[in-house]
């Protein structure tokens, strides 16, 4: 199953927009940190490309525009790269450890009275970061209900 580039891309963006960075999953996931790393190469890059391209034209000249134009595109390649590694990991099926603690955490926010999709038998990554970030949002709103009512 080959995807597009593209496809990957925004794949990797939705999964990044749904993965819940908390400090309780980094020691499990290493969505976390890619995450992290990633928003921040997405803000810091491009003008760090600007910035190194017109610093080597500036004290090299344009015999280095080659040079140049591959070390800006070696900065503006770094938050891609962190896209389709994500959006790559969204379409890879949970190893049988995740998937009994996937069904697990689904069958107990369904006890718990949470608004969750079908459970899935062969779930992906992307289905346990939707799964745990309404964890995260409804669990706390669930207990909340149960003691102040």
């Amino acid at each position: 199953m080959s995807q597009s580039v593209i496809t990957m891309l925004k794949d990797g963006q939705h999964y990044m927009k749904t993965w819940p960075v908390k400090k309780e999953l980094y020691a499990y996931f290493p969505e976390c940190r890619v995450v992290a790393a990633t928003r921040f190469a997405i803000k810091t890059m491009p003008p760090a490309a600007i910035l190194s391209c017109a610093l080597l034209l500036q004290n090299m000249g344009t015999d280095y525009f080659p040079q140049t134009i591959t070390i800006g595109a070696f900065f503006l390649s770094i938050p891609l790269q962190g896209l389709l590694w994500l959006g790559h990991r969204s379409n890879q099926y949970l190893p049988p450890q995740l998937n009994s603690w996937y069904l697990d955490i689904h069958s107990k926010m369904r006890s718990e009275g949470c608004n969750v999709s079908s459970v899935k038998s062969k779930p992906k990554y992307k289905e346990l970061a939707a799964l745990l970030k309404t964890a995260f949002n409804d669990l706390d709103n669930v207990f909340t209900k149960h003691w102040f009512r």
